[in-house]
């Protein structure tokens, strides 16, 4: 059990940091223009962020009892990104890179800094026919779940059970409490245009490995096919209110040298809806996925995740009145069997206050509560209560 923690420990905050960091890229950033010349643009942006936090932890077992101050990165990584553009004739070229690091690796690793590449991908697009992307993005599966988080500026949860507290890399906001995360893959993903509001999305990516490639040499999982992942999204207005509904999902079939050894079926549908109307915002969102990790899509080669099936809801609201915004979050996720060998309850809560300074500042505080529950057992059960305030800077 010790060396599963480790490994749900160890790339579940890493892959994290990339997925919320293209979203504050898409959505916003006021990216700098390095050279627009001639049909040709190449621009930067960049986001940097530090929260003081602190942490009380109360864990099944005195001995994990404890309060813990940091002075970290939130839930939101800091990284540099790199966009490129080029019109010729009504094909318009694209592409885009982004590196992240981590402030608190000096903890393990001292002056060493890691650096994160999560995308690296071409687009080419019209606007008849739509857009083709190819090589290194996140998935589909889960993609609008997070990307559309109220608080994806925020902390959120760190639970002691899985390292989070003490980790060098982000916190978890809602990953493993109402949705999974879409793990970045190497992929051809066609998108269409926008037509009345409808937008699709369809993707072959590269798979990912089902079998405990430990257990033996000979043991290898293989894929007729690549993974196929989609998602569908629809914008309307009502009432002067505007929605944003998607639906997404996944699936892919591994077998096995191995003819003892059932072949692995993953799949998994994502779901939401958010409103906004005024100042108000509310978000709904959920998801069921088996043979799929409940905290990230892209299994950790562990052979009892074949069996895992889960299932989680996300709900929020936020109301924003001149610079400010507050937000209140409520999420959960149930699984029958995890990395930690057991089958589980993950809950978080949680409100914050976003204060804007200026288009490029923004000020941040939370009050997070986490909870994990096993329903085999009560030795994983913890409730952890973490306070930040933070800033961060994008450009």
């Amino acid at each position: 059990m010790h060396n599963k923690k480790n490994a749900v420990t160890t790339l579940m905050p890493l892959a994290l940091a990339s997925a919320v960091a293209m979203t504050l890229s898409q959505s916003a950033v006021a990216e700098i223009t390095l050279y627009d010349r001639d049909d040709t643009r190449f621009s930067v942006d960049g986001y940097f962020n530090t929260f003081y936090v602190s942490s009380d932890v109360d864990r099944a077992g005195e001995q994990f009892d404890r309060d813990q101050s940091r002075v970290k990165m939130g839930f939101l990584p800091n990284y540099i990104g790199f966009n490129f553009a080029k019109q010729l004739d009504d094909l318009k070229l694209g592409g885009r890179s982004s590196f992240w690091v981590s402030i608190n690796d000096s903890d393990t690793n001292g002056t060493e800094t890691g650096i994160d590449v999560r995308q690296f991908y071409g687009t080419a697009s019209n606007d008849q026919w739509g857009e083709v992307l190819f090589g290194k993005d996140f998935g589909l599966f889960g993609r609008s779940n997070i990307f559309l988080d109220e608080m994806l500026a925020g902390y959120g949860q760190v639970s002691d059970t899985l390292g989070l507290v003490d980790f060098g890399g982000v916190s978890f906001g809602n990953i493993g409490t109402g949705y999974p995360y879409p793990f970045p893959t190497s992929q051809v993903t066609y998108r269409s245009p926008v037509m009345s509001g409808l937008r699709i999305a369809v993707g072959i990516m590269d798979p990912v490995d089902t079998t405990d490639d430990a257990s033996s040499a000979l043991d290898e999982a293989y894929q007729d096919s690549p993974r196929l992942e989609t998602e569908v999204t629809y914008q309307f207005e009502v009432g002067g209110a505007q929605f944003y509904s998607w639906i997404n999902g996944m699936q892919q079939t591994s077998r096995n040298t191995d003819s003892s050894v059932d072949e692995v079926d993953s799949k998994g549908i994502g779901y939401g809806i958010q409103a906004k109307m005024g100042g108000f915002s509310v978000t709904a969102s959920g998801f069921q996925a088996e043979g799929i990790n409940p905290f990230y899509t892209n299994n950790a080669g562990e052979a009892q995740l074949r069996d895992v099936d889960s299932d989680g809801y996300l709900l929020q609201g936020s109301y924003s009145f001149g610079k400010n915004r507050i937000a209140l979050s409520t999420g959960k996720t149930k699984d029958d069997g995890n990395g930690l060998g057991t089958a589980a309850d993950y809950e978080t809560r949680g409100i914050a206050y976003f204060r804007t300074i200026n288009d490029n500042l923004k000020l941040v505080a939370e009050v997070n509560q986490f909870e994990l529950s096993g329903r085999d057992t009560d030795a994983l059960d913890e409730e952890t209560r973490t306070y930040a305030v933070g800033a961060a800077l994008s450009f």
